[in-house]
């Protein structure tokens, strides 16, 4: 395959393992492999990282292999987008994987032709092949357009990173809220929820790169493409994770890959709401009930006062 693939991994062996085989089943010619460091106050965590990079540079192919592997621990916000940065200061346009995205084979030529598909088209940020709400049986054709960006399993350019801001320095800001507002159609529960997680953001309180990513292309106005059909699992949730700790959601443990036919059959662009309400409902939760739920438990007492709207003591 020659479209390159970057790989990120930290210190899971286990899901780095299945993940570096669904790589290896790919073959591209350049793969680069992204690690950040272990922690000085985890016990192991050392040995786990230097195992992990193993595993990730076991290539048994043709194939270029670049690493970028941090001595110390820079974490999830840092480490990550700096690795992505590293791998677009490569190449032009590329898969980016991370150790717990397990992809269907289909998934990694369906990324390319969508790369040089829509190469030149700015108003297009990444390729994704995770479909977080099921199948999409409304439409006949192998993606869609929405303004939500899956990560778990994508593809870019280097055109659109460069708008990458890991530090989010527009944010809090007059003309990026109004911004947000236009993308989210001016809609109170979305606006909200999305600008409660950019504060947090900006501010320090979230340790991540991803939520920046999708800032980002909300304020060019870009779309993101994601399959009608799921492409890809995440193995990723339990006590080893960084965010996804615990068990995974009903939403992602109802996930399935399944492949994708070719030739793909390709949508005309035009109004992704529909789409994206879709994607605030059964990703997100972003639903009025869930709204009054979350504003009855900011009331004190709201638990007794639920209690006894359900008919308890």
């Amino acid at each position: 395959m020659e479209t390159p693939i970057l790989f990120l991994v930290f210190n899971r062996p286990e899901t780095t393992a299945q993940a570096f085989e669904c790589i290896r089943a790919a073959r591209p010619q350049r793969l680069y492999v992204a690690a950040d460091g272990p922690r000085a106050s985890r016990a192991g965590e050392a040995e786990r990282c230097a195992e992990v990079r193993r595993i990730a540079t076991a290539v048994d192919w043709p194939c270029e292999v670049h690493t970028l592997f941090r001595e110390q621990n820079l974490g999830c916000k840092i480490g990550v987008s700096s690795g992505i940065d590293w791998f677009f200061d490569h190449e032009p346009e590329g898969i980016i994987l991370e150790d717990d995205v397990l992809p269907d084979p289909s998934f990694f030529p369906y990324c390319a032709e969508l790369l040089a598909r829509y190469r030149d088209d700015d108003d297009v940020a990444i390729i994704s092949g995770c479909n977080l709400i099921g199948d999409i049986d409304s439409v006949d054709t192998s993606y869609v357009f929405s303004r939500y960006l899956h990560i778990w399993g994508w593809a870019s350019w280097r055109r659109a990173w460069r708008h990458y801001d890991v530090s989010m320095a527009d944010w809090p800001s007059p003309g990026a809220a109004a911004r947000l507002g236009g993308v989210l159609g001016q809609r109170t529960l979305p606006v909200a929820h999305w600008t409660t997680i950019f504060n947090d953001v900006a501010a320090g309180r979230i340790d991540t790169w991803d939520y920046q990513w999708v800032h980002r292309c909300w304020q060019r106005g870009m779309v993101a493409v994601f399959p009608a059909r799921n492409l890809i699992r995440n193995v990723g949730f339990g006590a080893d994770a960084t965010h996804t700790i615990g068990d995974a959601p009903a939403v992602v443990a109802a996930m399935r890959a399944a492949p994708v036919a070719f030739p793909l059959r390709h949508p005309v662009r035009g109004d992704t709401s529909a789409i994206d309400r879709m994607v605030e409902a059964r990703a997100y939760g972003l639903t009025r009930a869930r709204w009054l739920r979350n504003q009855l438990a900011r009331i004190p007492g709201a638990m007794a006062l639920r209690a006894l709207l359900r008919g308890g003591a």
